[in-house]
């Protein structure tokens, strides 16, 4: 049962003998890394870092289910990029624009 599995994933057109396995298995590194980054101060965030990890996380969530075969892997990860793209976007535009402790002080 469990030899039939492993050679039907083996053998999967987006199985491990494919960059379409292995292309999103590196990007989980980029989700991993922006989530570790959520303890860096906001002020040293990046826009176009997390624009663009926004924006690929997005397009690429929409492709990745149009293609043959779905791959599920590849929507994953770019759900991942773009939740913690738009969660660091947030965070940087909260403390650029939106920043309680100047107003607090304003308007003293």
């Amino acid at each position: 049962m469990a030899t039939s599995k492993l050679q039907a994933l083996w053998n999967h057109p987006a199985g491990p003998k494919t960059i379409h396995f292995w292309a999103p298995t590196f990007k989980w590194g980029i989700s991993i890394a922006n989530v570790a980054d959520f303890a860096k101060p906001p002020e040293k965030l990046s826009y176009p870092q997390q624009i663009a990890v926004t924006a690929t996380g997005v397009i690429w969530s929409r492709y990745s289910v149009v293609i043959t075969p779905k791959n599920w892997n590849l929507f994953s990860v770019n759900v991942a990029m773009a939740g913690t793209g738009i969660y660091q976007l947030s965070r940087k535009i909260r403390h650029d624009y939106f920043n309680e402790e100047e107003a607090v002080v304003a308007k003293e």
